[in-house]
């Protein structure tokens, strides 16, 4: 049994579930929409080229929770993630998912996004082990911040090496599947770097290293 490890964005899902989640909360009236979606896009173009600090689009994204508690959250997440997440789901993602469970492999999603959307998202998807940024709570209620270690670039390598000590899993015949740049340092970690819909960052140190890309639908 090995680990086959899962990026959720652009990788098992065909868009970006923070973004998404953003213009959700648009239009349900939890921010401006006009001017919040209009950041949210700047920062996401950040990200994409690798430039993101991803402490400030955290604060950033994390504003509109503020106050507002974890049961609260979950209520507009969950139609959420069954209306505009499900449908986004790649069918060759499933397919992957279902011959690493096949084969007796543990399956663990990263992600860079928000634990409540990660955690909701893998839930759809059957998934039950999850890495992803914890937000922080303060009396019951979302404070606008996060805990631990961001599962960000080098992060992510962090928050696994941990978890796996924790629970006796090994990266030596790991598999990751990543779309981004960002996820770098990790597929460097694997035995099994599997390099999906790449963007073209990630698509050069691919195609240089004779890592395998996938085009998942």
């Amino acid at each position: 049994m090995a680990l086959a490890i899962f990026d959720l964005d652009e990788t098992l899902i065909d868009g970006d579930c923070v973004s998404l989640w953003a213009q959700e909360m648009a239009k349900i009236g939890w921010v401006d929409g006009e001017s919040f979606l209009r950041k949210d896009a700047e920062l996401m173009a950040e990200y994409a080229f690798g430039r993101l600090a991803m402490e400030d689009y955290m604060t950033f994204s994390l504003a509109p929770l503020v106050g507002r508690t974890a049961e609260e959250v979950e209520h507009v997440v969950e139609p959420f993630v069954e209306d505009v997440i499900e449908p986004l789901i790649y069918s060759d993602a499933m397919r992957h998912v279902a011959e690493h469970r096949k084969a007796g492999d543990r399956i663990l999603v990263i992600s860079a996004s928000a634990e409540f959307l990660v955690k909701a998202i893998a839930a759809r998807l059957g998934i039950d082990d999850v890495l992803a940024i914890q937000l922080d709570e303060q009396h019951g209620f979302y404070s606008g911040h996060t805990r631990g270690v961001l599962t960000y670039r080098e992060g992510k390598v962090t928050r696994l090496r941990e978890w796996a000590e924790a629970q006796g899993e090994s990266l030596e015949a790991a598999h990751f599947y990543s779309d981004s740049i960002n996820d770098l340092p990790l597929l460097e970690q694997v035995a099994h770097p599997q390099v999906v819909n790449p963007d073209p960052l990630l698509r050069e140190q691919a195609e240089g290293r004779g890592w395998p890309v996938l085009a998942w639908r």
